[in-house]
């Protein structure tokens, strides 16, 4: 905003002053002000949406893609008024429409759709958000071009109103402030239904802000003759236009790329959401001043090394998980600030605006779509990322200069450098203990020995980045070198859902007979089973009999000769380990893909060889799918959905934990099982048991560093019982305690602080 030109306007009198230096204010501040709301209503609406679909990062993906097309139809709006050649008219049907989408306030998910199915939730989702909120976000979306589109016209004749994108850094502004402020000051501060009426509010402070911005604009005469258009300009070639979606498609593929990577590939992390978005405003701030602080060139040299460095680490799994999140995010900025810098210098005159705004709207919808909707489909792993860090480098400059025959060397070199694993590992395929003794004697294991022989490849592709097809050739090289070689030591098998990405790999164990298979939801582990008859219907991990888990199980199972057990959450079906003829068990489970993993004989034989009996699955949100099921029906509710960043919160909410007891019989046992390594989920919990006064113990069990690898687990659990008679013989536990009261609030379905959980976290 300091960009703005607020001097006196040349030509009118020196009463006019006040007026002049409101307009470019008020400009600024409506347009910051409706951007801050846009932003604000993302993450509050996959909040309200959060009871049908888990929180899956593909949710807010899907989500993305959804705000994306609402901001697609605002700048089609937006580019269709300026039809109208009377501003006035303008700022008339646009408060009018303002006010129509005010009737969908306080928002709300719309249940008119139902539930969704949970083999294909896309079109639920994409539906239902345009049901409930699609109308005052686009309308509100549109503001953002519209305001610019009218700052030109009202300063036609100043050096500002020639540039009116210096308001674009405006909204971005407004949009990154708004996107770090939801989770570290909205949610912990406000219930779910105050941010409702908090942004209701700041809907209705934004609409007088358009009434006193339209009134000032007529009053200061600005509008004379009811507001003379702008001077047309030249018809923008179609190849042009082509090159502004296709640099906006770009970086938009690549926010959610880097973030599905970041989440499934490396490590999961609270609000892992908020950083890619964040970097992403930025840029736009950064691209759209008047003097950017990092300046083009700059900006082109960084973004070629980073690119190369990132391609080479991206494959790989493994490694130092802050150093490979400060990479990955760095080189995201980076490329998507390269992409809106040459968005930037290839901007249009002001009358051709809102069109350069629609078009880089439908770049952003088909980059969001083809990384949230259509690459699930066709990879079975996260292979858009890879494939959008190599074809943004076509977003360079190409250099039209006759070749020399020093590039060509360089080009050859980069490709024998990017063949050389491949190749190695094709050598030693017959013999592969004997290529693994290679690459440890050499470098210590083959990633690092592959990423140390594409140095070669980075340094000439950093030195040939203008000749831009031979820098992409290089980048695509040496990403397929890596693939190559990840593919052939980790995962044993790889499929993907809409839910996430699972991984079944196998490791060997020889005190647990040998091969183990290890289920992965992205770097989580979710179950792991020996393949040995003598060890495979052992329960392991979080679930083995040492376990608290395992300890409150069996503890039951002596209660009586059959129980009723549910449990939320399949994994690789381990509970199963532990049914009797006698017993009935349902796994409740939101992704058909682990269901279907774990009824494979291939994968685990839990359920199809250990369970005596038949095994029931349950498919959906378990909120929704537990809410049908018989009161008073349960001896034992495990529920053990809670994986890192992806916390199905309204799981642990007063009113969940409600219904989980209303399903037991007198002496049943709720177990809450709440390992988490980012979060402290325990203490909500415990605070949710105490204001619905129920009995509550709690134990935190250490795994033993005798034990092997995969037989069990550290474990944190809570059990609850609805009467002091269910939870009688695990008081007389030493290992099962009381946990004090806790100033902690306990989480509702209106109330969340996952903000609060990090920082105790990282308190311990």
């Amino acid at each position: 905003m300091s960009d703005l030109t607020l001097g006196q306007d040349a030509g009118h009198p020196a009463g006019g002053r006040d007026a002049d230096r409101a307009t470019p204010a008020l400009f600024a501040l409506a347009i910051f002000t409706s951007a801050a709301l846009v932003f604000t209503v993302q993450p509050m609406a996959t909040k309200l949406v959060l009871p049908m679909l888990g929180g899956s990062p593909s949710v807010w993906n899907t989500a993305m893609v959804f705000f994306q097309a609402a901001l697609l139809a605002g700048y089609a709006y937006a580019h269709l008024l300026q039809r109208l050649t009377s501003m006035k008219a303008q700022m008339a049907v646009h408060l009018g429409l303002l006010v129509l989408a005010a009737l969908f306030l306080p928002l709300r998910i719309s249940g008119v759709l139902g539930d969704p199915a949970p083999e294909a939730p896309i079109g639920w989702l994409l539906a239902t958000l345009t049901l409930s909120i699609g109308a005052p976000f686009a309308v509100l979306s549109a503001t953002a071009p519209l305001l610019q589109a009218w700052y030109a016209r009202v300063r036609i004749g100043h050096s500002d109103g020639q540039n009116p994108y210096v308001l674009y850094a405006a909204s971005n502004l407004g949009s990154f402030l708004a996107l770090i402020a939801y989770p570290a000051l909205i949610e912990p501060l406000l219930t779910l239904s105050g941010q409702r009426a908090s942004w209701s509010g700041g809907y209705a402070v934004f609409v007088l802000m358009v009434v006193a911005l339209a009134a000032l604009a007529w009053r200061r005469g600005a509008t004379a003759g009811d507001g003379a258009p702008l001077e047309r300009s030249a018809p923008i070639a179609w190849r042009e236009k082509i090159v502004w979606i296709l640099l906006a498609a770009a970086p938009a593929s690549l926010m959610l790329g880097v973030t599905t990577h970041l989440s499934t590939d490396v490590a999961s992390a609270p609000f892992l959401w908020v950083a890619p978005l964040a970097l992403y405003l930025l840029t736009f701030v950064i691209a759209f001043q008047n003097k950017p602080v990092i300046p083009l060139p700059i900006t082109l040299v960084i973004a070629a090394a980073l690119g190369l460095v990132c391609v080479a680490f991206t494959a790989f799994r493994s490694g130092n998980w802050l150093v490979l999140f400060g990479l990955h995010l760095t080189t995201f900025f980076f490329l998507a600030l390269m992409c809106h810098q040459r968005l930037a210098e290839r901007r249009p005159p002001p009358d051709r605006l809102t069109e350069f705004y629609l078009l880089l709207s439908v770049g952003g919808v088909i980059g969001g779509a083809f990384t949230a909707l259509l690459a699930p489909v066709l990879f079975d792993g996260v292979w858009e990322y890879p494939l959008m860090l190599v074809l943004v480098g076509l977003a360079r400059p190409l250099d039209r200069s006759p070749i020399k025959n020093r590039e060509v060397y360089l080009f050859v070199l980069a490709a024998i450098a990017c063949a050389t694993p491949p190749i190695l590992s094709a050598m030693f395929q017959v013999d592969w203990d004997f290529a693994w003794w290679f690459s440890k004697t050499v470098t210590g294991d083959m990633p690092r020995l592959t990423q140390m022989v594409l140095v070669v490849a980075m340094v000439a592709g950093l030195l040939l980045r203008d000749r831009t097809p031979a820098y992409v050739a290089i980048a695509a090289m040496a990403a397929l070198s890596t693939q190559y070689i990840a593919r052939g030591y980790e995962a044993k098998f790889t499929d993907r859902s809409f839910f996430g990405v699972m991984r079944v790999g196998t490791m060997q164990d020889d005190r647990l007979g040998g091969e183990v298979h290890v289920l992965l939801h992205g770097t989580t582990l979710h179950g792991a089973q020996p393949r040995n008859p003598e060890f495979a219907c052992m329960p392991t991990v979080y679930y083995a009999p040492t376990t608290p888990i395992g300890q409150t199980t069996q503890a039951l199972q002596m209660r009586r000769p059959g129980l009723n057990i549910g449990v939320v959450g399949l994994g690789s079906g381990a509970m199963a380990g532990y049914k009797r003829p006698e017993d009935r068990l349902t796994f409740f489970e939101i992704d058909p893909l682990v269901d279907r993993l774990a009824r494979d004989p291939e994968q685990f034989t839990f359920i199809s060889d250990c369970a005596a009996g038949p095994v029931r699955t349950v498919l959906g949100d378990a909120r929704l799918t537990l809410g049908r099921e018989t009161p008073g029906t349960y001896d034992l509710l495990l529920i053990d959905a809670f994986s890192s960043d992806a916390v199905p919160t309204h799981l642990l909410t007063v009113e969940a934990i409600e219904g989980y007891l209303k399903l037991l019989k007198p002496d049943g046992v709720v177990i809450l099982h709440l390992s988490n390594r980012n979060l402290d989920i325990t203490l909500p919990a415990a605070a949710a048991a105490q204001r619905l006064g129920v009995p509550n113990l709690h134990q935190v069990y250490q795994e033993s560093d005798a034990s092997p690898e995969m037989a069990d687990a550290s474990t944190e659990a809570l059990i609850l019982s609805p009467t002091e008679a269910g939870l009688a013989e695990f008081r007389r536990r030493p290992e099962w305690q009381t946990i004090a009261d806790t100033e902690v609030r306990p989480w509702t379905d209106d109330y969340v602080n996952l903000a609060g959980s990090l920082w105790r976290h990282f308190r311990r």
